[in-house]
């Protein structure tokens, strides 16, 4: 489900209303723990967190003139999603993130390479989240890119 949107203050008015609270507070960890460098925009039809061209010209290698995505956030059909590339390009954060999610959470994690689904927004782990989001550096990311996920 995309929902269409110029900013990210425009997409969250159109998330659906019982689940606004919880992506406004979804979004203020990333804004409050995110690294120097990262920038919020619109990215792939989300609310996403990128290195933007300035720090990172090349950009994403399968859309090069857009800037490197490293993490987005978005409402799904039936979850509210929160898509970390890190996760998905660094297996120790993975495994870091797995074995502390049920230190958090009560309901088994629900997620994909790169994406965690949240399907009882009130039950969203803002503080893992927010430990999550403060790993992984600018610089971090581009290496960690470079090396793993990038093209050659």
């Amino acid at each position: 489900m995309q929902i269409p949107a110029k900013y990210p203050d425009e997409y969250i008015s159109k998330v659906p209303e019982e689940r606004i609270p919880y992506f406004n507070k979804l979004r203020q960890t990333i804004l409050d723990n995110i690294p120097k460098g990262f920038e919020e925009t619109m990215s792939y039809g989300m609310i996403g967190y990128v290195v933007p061209k300035n720090i990172y010209p090349n950009g994403y290698h399968c859309t090069p003139e857009l800037p490197l995505p490293f993490a987005s956030i978005a409402s799904q059909k039936n979850f509210i999603a929160l898509y970390h590339m890190g996760i998905y390009a660094k297996p120790e954060l993975l495994n870091w993130f797995v074995a502390e999610y049920p230190k958090h959470c009560k309901r088994k994690l629900d997620m994909g390479k790169s994406c965690i689904r949240f399907k009882k927004p009130e039950e969203i782990p803002f503080d893992l989240i927010a430990e999550l989001i403060q790993k992984m550096s600018v610089q971090d990311w581009i290496e960690l890119y470079e090396k793993n996920v990038k093209k050659k």
